[in-house]
């Protein structure tokens, strides 16, 4: 993310997709108004809850549990404990609503939110919104929870930095951070600084001497390796602490004052589905079921669409409505109806499933306030899955065609920007 180093301050705008929208300046850190409750307790050996919310980069072994041990060894009279709230492949547009579940209720010191890399094609407005939404329920929940914005960095990035500008969803939350007074730590000023002399290749083959020189940063140009690229970003932490530290004085709780945005997603949660919800024939996966074991840290429930003609439906006060669920193999194709309007088809298996995993069924965004009525079903269509693949996936359709047999649907919980109506 970023550093107290200022590379340079011309002003460079970015216009992919977007329009122009100005890009600050590439400085590593900016630690504004500190982390003065976490530190004032860590400075006094209390116990510590540190959350890590963000994407894949957050969720393998690398910097999370790296800077765990360097704070640690920094305050060695404190006790910390982690809550580790990471889900590969999600940005901030789904952290908003599992934010309550997957760390407040857990009472953190610190969380740290990691999805530049993630949000890093949507756009600038539709960020403000969601991390906009979770510094405030954050802070309506518990106003001494300190908050560090940290941005990781991708190899295309690497233009954006190396000419001494922040890419664009980077610079988009640092709108926010300024307004709320959160610090701020870029890992990927140090990374493009390293590359740019040589010291460094960001993508290449995974060295068998992980010691070797230049350093290799990555074998995709996203994930770090945890030897390399992961420890420039523990660096990072430990050269921007001593300036946060000296920002963060005595502990005082945050003030939330006005939005930046009035439509920002404050109100977003996960909502259980309950079974009168459920029509039809489904099937809620026993505890020892390998997808109920594989995702039970993020879906504590999950139900499965046992034959064609289940629906899923309910009624929500608000602006939004989406199903938290997973894609795989033996998904199917749901019709969605929002408030009797004609039914839209949506696959539950896409060009990557040959695995399950976590994903969102988007139903409606930005609706008119109000009263909506949702129904999703599990439509009959049989779906040529291979087609469906991407051409290096279907090798896998080939060799195990049975994978790919049924026609199904796993929904877990209700994502809403508003609140459930009672039946």
């Amino acid at each position: 993310m970023r550093y107290c180093l200022l590379l340079t301050s011309f002003v460079l705008t970015t216009s992919i997709g977007f329009g122009a929208f100005p890009l600050r300046d590439a400085v590593e850190c900016h630690p504004r108004d500190g982390l003065p409750h976490f530190i004032n307790k860590a400075n006094a050996g209390e116990t510590v809850r540190v959350a890590y919310l963000g994407g894949s980069i957050t969720a393998a072994p690398g910097w999370r549990i790296q800077s765990r041990q360097w704070l640690q060894e920094q305050y060695p009279d404190a006790t910390f404990n982690e809550i580790h709230a990471a889900i590969g492949g999600t940005g901030s547009d789904l952290g908003v609503f599992r934010l309550q579940r997957d760390v407040l209720q857990h009472h953190p010191d610190l969380l740290f939110v990691e999805f530049a890399v993630n949000d890093g094609g949507a756009p600038p407005e539709r960020i403000h919104q969601a991390m906009e939404g979770i510094v405030r329920q954050t802070w309506k929940f518990d106003p001494s929870i300190d908050i560090c914005f940290v941005y990781t960095l991708t190899e295309a990035m690497l233009p954006d930095l190396q000419s001494g500008k922040m890419p664009r969803a980077a610079s988009a939350m640092e709108k926010l951070a300024d307004r709320y007074g959160i610090p701020s730590i870029h890992f990927g000023v140090e990374v493009a600084r390293l590359e740019s002399v040589g010291e460094l290749v960001f993508k290449s083959t995974k060295p068998t001497d992980m010691n070797a020189k230049p350093m290799v940063f990555s074998s995709d140009g996203v994930h770090p390796h945890v030897e390399t690229g992961h420890r420039i970003y523990t660096q990072t932490i430990a050269r921007s602490w001593p300036a946060i530290s000296a920002a963060s004085g005595e502990p005082r709780e945050h003030q939330l004052g006005s939005p930046l945005r009035e439509d920002n997603w404050e109100q977003a949660k996960m909502v259980a589905i309950r079974p009168d919800m459920l029509k039809g024939n489904w099937r809620k996966l026993p505890g020892d079921h390998v997808l109920a074991k594989r995702f039970r840290r993020n879906m504590p429930v999950i139900y499965q669409a046992v034959e064609s003609g289940a629906s899923l439906e309910f009624s929500f006060a608000g602006t939004s409505a989406g199903v938290f669920d997973v894609l795989g193999p033996d998904g199917g194709q749901v019709t969605v109806n929002l408030d009797d309007r004609d039914t839209v088809d949506r696959n539950r298996i896409d060009g990557y499933c040959t695995y399950h995993r976590m994903a969102t069924l988007r139903i409606g965004n930005a609706l008119m306030p109000g009263t909506h009525v949702v129904k999703i079903e599990l439509a009959p269509t049989q779906l040529d899955k291979r087609e469906v693949l991407f051409e290096r996936n279907r090798d896998d359709f080939d060799s195990k065609p049975e994978k790919y047999d049924a026609h199904t649907w796993y929904a877990s919980s209700l994502m809403l920007i508003g609140d459930l109506i009672e039946q």
